[in-house]
C-alpha cells in the first residue's frame, strides 16, 4: 500500500494539514474531496514526495519514501499534477516518452499510451500548439508510459485530472482510472466534481480545514448532512440508480 499517516504540514504560519491520513490501495480508486483550502492538494503533494511533512510519514510498500532514491520512487509511482510547464519545443511523442525512463520499448509504449487517451493522431504534433485539454491528456499518457516502464502495476496519483477536459474526456479519464485499478494499480485522485468522484471512487476521503472528516464508499460519504458540513450549503443528494449525485440546482447557501 501507499500510505500517508497522521500528516501535519505547516506553511507561512498556517496549519494546512492536521493529522490527515490517506491510503492508495492496489486495485482500488481513492478520491480526495473537499472545499477550496481543505488541504487536498497539500496532502497530494506530501504523498507524491514533493513536500515533507512536519509530522507523520509516507510509506510505499512499507518503506518511507523519504529514503527512496528518486529513480526508484519513479518506478513505483507516477504523478499527474494540476499543471505541467514544458519549456522546450517538444513533440507530443517526446513528452509522452519522458515517462519511459529506461528507454526500452519507448516507441511502442508511447503509441499504446496515446491510443488509450485518444490522441494517436497527434504523435508528431508540437506540444505547445495543443489545447489545454489535449495537453492534459498528453501528460496523462506520460504517466501511463511511466507505469508500464516501472516495477509492477504501481500507483498513480492525479491532482484534478479532469479540470480542463470536456464531458466526454472527463469520462475517458474516469474509465482509465478504473481500468488501471482493474489492472492492479492503486489510483488516488483529487477531484472537485462530486458527481465524478462518486462515479470513480471505491473510497472517498473528505477533508476540511486540513483534517479528514469522513471516509468510506461514496454512498456513505456523500450525504445531505456531509455536503452541508463540507461546503456550507443545503443540497439534496439523488441516486442514479445506486450512485449518489448532486444537482447544483438543488443547492442553497
Amino acid at each position: 500500500m501507499y500510505r500517508a499517516d497522521d500528516i501535519t504540514f505547516d506553511a507561512a504560519g498556517r496549519r494546512l494539514l492536521d493529522g490527515a491520513t490517506a491510503v492508495a490501495v492496489p486495485g482500488r480508486v481513492t478520491v480526495l474531496i473537499g472545499p477550496n483550502g481543505a488541504g487536498k492538494s497539500t496532502l497530494f503533494k506530501v504523498l507524491a514526495g514533493e513536500l515533507r511533512p512536519r509530522h507523520g510519514r509516507v510509506t510505499l510498500a512499507g518503506a518511507d519514501i523519504a529514503g527512496l532514491p528518486p529513480a526508484r520512487l519513479a518506478r513505483l509511482r507516477a504523478v499527474l499534477p494540476q499543471s505541467v510547464h514544458v519549456a522546450f519545443p517538444f513533440s507530443v511523442a517526446e513528452v509522452v516518452g519522458i515517462g519511459a525512463a529506461d528507454g526500452r520499448h519507448g516507441q511502442a509504449r508511447v503509441e499504446r499510451a496515446l491510443e488509450r487517451v485518444e490522441l494517436s493522431g497527434l504523435m508528431g504534433a508540437a506540444y505547445d500548439r495543443l489545447s489545454g485539454g489535449e495537453k492534459q491528456r498528453v501528460q496523462l499518457a506520460r504517466t501511463l508510459v511511466q507505469l508500464e516502464a516501472g516495477d509492477g502495476p504501481g500507483y498513480l496519483l492525479l491532482d484534478e485530472p479532469t479540470a480542463s477536459l470536456d464531458l466526454a474526456q472527463q469520462l475517458l479519464v474516469l474509465r482509465l482510472m478504473r481500468e488501471l485499478a482493474e489492472e492492479g494499480a492503486g489510483v488516488l485522485a483529487v477531484l472537485h466534481d462530486l458527481n465524478l468522484a462518486a462515479m470513480a471512487a471505491d473510497e472517498i476521503v473528505a477533508l476540511k480545514g486540513g483534517r479528514v472528516i469522513a471516509r468510506g464508499v461514496p454512498a456513505d460519504v456523500l450525504t445531505d448532512a456531509r455536503i452541508a458540513e463540507l461546503y456550507g450549503i443545503t443540497a439534496r443528494i439523488g441516486w442514479a440508480p445506486s450512485t449518489p449525485f448532486l444537482l447544483p440546482q438543488s443547492a442553497q447557501r
